[in-house]
């Protein structure tokens, strides 16, 4: 599944670059995400801050509206992820965006019994073109998915992450 959505996604955007003026890119930040656990009414968190790193495309549909999809892996102490976030760029602005989109995420790591290894979510956040090359950007990561499998009511999981980083379009 994992692999069809994947080759989907690829194909989708390298057909949509094609048609379009692209520039490519990579990206680099700080994610400080907070891992939220409920069972049965009580409630534990659990804050850390994580590295991200990766590639991202900048796809003008027109002069307002692009699209931008992002490769990035977070790295944290409890493991890494590769996240794939396809994002909706409206320039309100000459330099300053806002972006939102699904996100999908995939855990790097070896399976832990009992959680998933995908999960979905939604990213908002906004942009700044500091110049022809470098940006700015600031995202919130919200974590539709309860990453406990089979989880009975009253437990679950999420993850969510506010993500900072510095980007350069070649």
């Amino acid at each position: 599944m994992k692999k069809i959505i994947l080759s989907a996604l690829a194909v989708f955007t390298f057909a949509f670059t094609n048609a379009q003026e692209t520039k490519f890119g990579v990206i680099a930040g700080a994610d400080f995400a907070t891992a939220k656990v409920e069972l049965e009414g009580f409630n534990v968190t659990d804050n850390t801050t994580a590295f991200f790193g990766g590639f991202f495309a900048d796809i003008t549909a027109s002069e307002k509206f692009h699209v931008q999809p992002e490769l990035v892996i977070v790295t944290a102490d409890g493991g890494s992820q590769l996240q794939l976030p396809i994002l909706a760029k409206y320039y309100l602005a000459d330099k300053v965006s806002i972006l939102a989109g699904p996100d999908l995420l995939f855990d790097l790591e070896e399976k832990t019994e009992g959680f998933k290894t995908f999960g979905v979510g939604i990213d908002f956040g906004a942009a700044y073109d500091i110049n022809e090359h470098f940006m700015i950007e600031a995202k919130y990561n919200l974590g539709l998915t309860n990453l406990i499998e089979d989880a009975p009511s009253g437990y679950s999981a999420k993850i969510n992450g506010f993500f900072l980083g510095l980007g350069y379009k070649f």
